[in-house]
C-alpha cells in the first residue's frame, strides 16, 4: 500500500523533534543568502527561474519524504556524513565571505546530503538524490562562462529562427545576432536564447522524467538525450514568435505585454514536444515489445 503522507508515530514524534535545530541551524546560514539571491541575480530576467527551481525541489524532497522515512527507518546515520559535512561548511564560508555565490549557493547541497547521512543513513540520501541533484539548476553560473557559451547559442537561434522566416516568405535578414524583419530590428537577447534559458529547460525535462517515471530505460535515454534539442528548439520558436509578432503589430508589442507572454510560449512550446517526442518513443519502444513478443513470432 503506497504511504501518501508521512505518518508519525510517539516515537517518531522524538525523532522529528532533532530535526528542529538542524532547520533552525540552516535558516540561520541561508537566509542571508537567500536574500541576497531575491535582491540581486533572481530578480534579473536570466535567472528568475532560481526561486521556481528551489520550490520545486523542496516539493521533491517533501514528495519523497514518506518514502526516506520508511526506507531509513532501521538505518543509523553514517559517519561518512561528517566529511560532507565539513566540506559544505568550508565552501559556505568561502562563498559568503568572498562573496561568491557559485560557491555559496552550492554549498547548501553538500551540507543537506551531509545530514541525511549523519542522521538517517545511506538510504535516506538514496531516496532524496533527485532533489538535491535538482537543486544545481538553482546555482548562478559565473558570469564569464555564461557569455562565452551563450553568444554561440544566440548565433545559432538567430541562424535558425532567420531561415525558417525567410522558408516562409518574410521579408528577413540576419546580422550577427540582429535580425531585421520589414523595417524592425530585433536583438536576441541572453533571456531569448541564452544558457540561463537551457538551463531552465533542462530542469524542465529532467522533471518531466522524474515525474512520469517510465519502466523503459530506452524510453528514459533517449528522452533524456532529446532534452538539448528540444530546448534549441523552443528557443527558436520563442524567438519567431518576438519576431512575427513585432512585424505584424508593431515594435511595441514585441517589446511590452506579449514579449513577456512568449515566455510562456517558450515553456509550454518545450512541454509539448517533451510530452510529443515521449509518446513517439512510447509507441516505438511498444512496437519493438510487441515484435518481440512469442506471439508475435508465431
Amino acid at each position: 500500500m503506497a504511504i501518501d503522507a508521512p505518518f508519525l508515530t510517539q516515537r517518531d514524534d522524538a525523532r522529528w523533534l532533532v530535526w528542529l535545530p538542524i532547520v533552525a541551524g540552516l535558516l540561520a546560514l541561508y537566509l542571508p543568502t537567500l536574500v541576497d539571491l531575491f535582491q540581486g541575480i533572481w530578480s534579473s530576467d536570466e535567472q528568475k527561474h532560481g526561486p521556481i527551481v528551489l520550490g520545486i525541489a523542496c516539493w521533491l524532497a517533501w514528495r519523497k519524504w514518506p518514502a526516506m522515512w520508511q526506507a531509513s527507518e532501521h538505518s543509523r546515520g553514517s559517519l561518512a556524513g561528517w566529511p560532507l559535512f565539513l566540506i559544505g561548511l568550508a565552501l559556505y564560508a568561502v562563498g559568503r565571505s568572498q562573496d561568491i555565490q557559485l560557491v555559496e549557493v552550492g554549498s547548501v547541497i553538500w551540507l543537506l546530503a551531509a545530514i541525511l547521512l549523519l542522521t538517517r543513513g545511506p538510504q535516506a540520501l538514496k531516496a532524496q538524490w533527485f532533489a538535491l541533484f535538482f537543486m544545481l539548476f538553482m546555482i548562478p553560473l559565473p558570469g564569464a562562462f555564461v557569455d562565452t557559451v551563450t553568444m554561440p547559442m544566440k548565433m545559432a537561434v538567430s541562424y535558425a529562427a532567420e531561415q525558417v522566416l525567410f522558408w516562409l516568405g518574410y521579408p528577413i535578414a540576419r546580422s550577427g545576432v540582429i535580425l531585421q524583419i520589414g523595417q524592425y530590428k530585433l536583438l536576441v537577447a541572453d533571456a531569448c536564447a541564452g544558457l540561463h534559458t537551457l538551463f531552465t529547460l533542462e530542469a524542465l525535462g529532467l522533471l518531466y522524467l522524474n515525474v512520469v517515471r517510465h519502466d523503459s530505460l530506452f524510453r528514459n535515454v533517449a528522452l533524456a538525450c532529446c532534452i538539448v534539442p528540444i530546448s534549441f528548439t523552443a528557443n527558436v520558436i520563442r524567438v519567431m514568435v518576438l519576431t512575427l509578432i513585432t512585424y505584424h503589430f508593431g515594435d511595441e508589442a514585441g517589446q511590452g505585454f506579449l514579449h513577456g507572454f512568449a515566455g510562456m510560449v517558450l515553456f509550454l512550446t518545450a512541454l509539448l514536444l517533451i510530452i510529443g517526442v515521449d509518446s513517439l518513443l512510447h509507441a516505438a519502444t511498444r512496437r519493438h515489445r510487441q515484435a518481440d513478443s512469442p506471439l508475435a513470432r508465431r
